[in-house]
């Protein structure tokens, strides 16, 4: 039966004068960990990026800047639902007031933001993120641009981030002269000196034959050779930390080093496997920065975050990510260099070492021209210049960053795999389960570019490049970060 107001009043007051205490009701817990929704939000957006590796093949230098600008939007919607925080982009809006600083505000804002930029940038799985929205409860045809309401500073946010971001050098629309239109053409006009089958000089990278999948080969061209001019959001330049160059034929350190990667694969070990498979991260592959933003939301697990913290923890994560990106490839262009892959044919042509021989084949001995990386016959090896390694940069960049944003080295998360897997075609020849434990941030990072060593992908060289040149772009981004909390600068 429904009590009358007066009934109430009547019983409250009823309860006082008997000396009764009368309790105020209780908020209900902040959603934490994979309940917040800037958490579910990132879920969202590592699908897309797995999504668009099937699609157009792995292509991690675009997928971090989809990253990078998608989690710029979130965090510029949400900075004004917050005390100090100044957004990259978004100009004209006014901070709301603090009555509006709410739970329900915030997720409005943050996922009208994500939501816009996963449309453009992931565009083929519009529909994917339209059913999110509805199911969230919101309205994805609302394109309100109402600077009082959280639906509009989530849409503005992210046309602003949009807009800013045309025309910075990635040539998304195919925008740039020479490009017809064409997203993504290299407009610099890069050509390698060598070409598949000739080798006119060891010290600069060579293309290599796939096989397509359907019994013939193809020479995959150079992925991105123009990413050295994409606009970095934190750094002063692609270039600001660009390392010496590496090790030429005829130095020791590279006849030493390529002795290196041939034993290293010689003595993978099932651990090793699935540590080289682990990073390389098989089908559906969210790249490093995605790779990266999984290990962020490990912690977001772990620590129980809020929407606040997550906010901030991926923004962080995901500029970093996509500046070292640009810093690696600056190095990759302008030293463009020899990966093992042709460098162990000529040092070792026409000796005979122990390597891995195929899937099914197992460690044997055959030619040095013969040898291969521990990978799918499909994808033997990334398609451009070696020096820095991507992997190195991004983990040793990602991984400073979170260390930087969780006051602490600890990380503490491991992972079951069965080595093989990813790489050979027969279960007969998978290896016994394992366990891959990742105590540190630092670690993780060391762990991921060994990986590429172990792999056959990469030379010690470009390994240890690779991790001084992430954790120096690094403490760029966190620099830039803080600056936009509001610790220091204008309000």
């Amino acid at each position: 039966m429904k009590r009358k107001p007066w009934i109430v009043s009547f019983l409250f007051v009823l309860l006082l004068s008997c000396g009764g205490k009368v309790e105020a009701p209780q908020a209900a817990a902040e959603p934490r960990g994979t309940e917040n929704a800037a958490y579910k939000w990132a879920e969202m957006a590592l699908e897309a990026t797995a999504l668009d590796t099937e699609r157009f093949k792995p292509r991690p230098t675009v997928t971090s800047r989809y990253l990078g600008l998608i989690f710029t939007a979130v965090f510029d919607a949400w900075s004004r639902y917050d005390a100090e925080a100044l957004p990259v982009y978004l100009e004209g809006v006014e901070r709301r007031p603090a009555l509006e600083h709410t739970l329900s505000n915030k997720e409005i804002a943050i996922s009208y933001a994500a939501y816009r930029t996963l449309n453009e940038y992931y565009f083929s799985d519009k529909e994917l993120f339209r059913g999110f929205m509805l199911g969230l409860g919101l309205d994805p045809a609302d394109m309100s641009l109402d600077p009082n309401t959280p639906v509009g500073i989530g849409n503005l946010a992210a046309r602003a981030v949009i807009e800013a971001r045309k025309n910075d050098g990635a040539n998304q629309y195919g925008e740039e002269a020479g490009s017809g239109g064409e997203p993504y053409f290299d407009y610099t006009g890069y050509a390698p000196v060598n070409d598949p089958d000739t080798n006119v000089d060891i010290n600069r990278w060579q293309p290599k034959y796939f096989s397509d999948g359907q019994g013939g080969v193809y020479a995959p061209g150079c992925l991105t050779p123009f990413w050295q001019k994409v606009k970095p959001v934190t750094l002063d330049s692609a270039s600001q930390f660009r390392p010496g160059p590496p090790p030429l034929v005829g130095s020791e350190q590279l006849e030493r080093e390529v002795r290196e990667v041939i034993e290293m694969q010689a003595n993978l070990t099932d651990h090793d496997k699935a540590l080289v498979e682990f990073m390389r991260d098989g089908p559906k592959s969210v790249q490093q920065a995605g790779h990266w933003l999984r290990f962020a939301q490990d912690v977001s697990r772990r620590d129980g975050h809020t929407l606040d913290e997550d906010v901030k923890m991926y923004f962080l994560n995901q500029i970093t990510a996509m500046d070292a990106f640009i810093a690696s490839w600056d190095s990759k262009m302008y030293y463009d260099y020899a990966r093992p892959y042709a460098l162990v044919h000529e040092y070792y042509q026409d000796q005979v070492i122990k390597a891995w021989g195929g899937p099914g084949k197992g460690i044997t001995d055959l030619p040095g021209q013969q040898w291969r990386p521990y990978s799918p016959e499909t994808f033997l090896c990334p398609p451009f210049p070696s020096y820095t390694s991507g992997h190195s940069t991004v983990s040793g960049a990602c991984a400073e960053a979170l260390r930087l944003f969780t006051g602490d080295d600890h990380f503490g998360e491991e992972v079951r795999l069965v080595p093989g897997v990813l790489t050979e075609t027969d279960p007969a020849h998978y290896g016994d389960t394992v366990t891959l434990k990742f105590p540190t941030f630092t670690e993780t990072a060391e762990m991921a570019g060994i990986s590429r060593v172990m792999g056959g992908y990469h030379i010690q060289a470009d390994n240890v490049a690779g991790l001084q040149l992430g954790r120096d772009v690094a403490h760029k981004a966190w620099e830039f970060y803080n600056q936009h909390l509001g610790k220091g600068g204008p309000k």
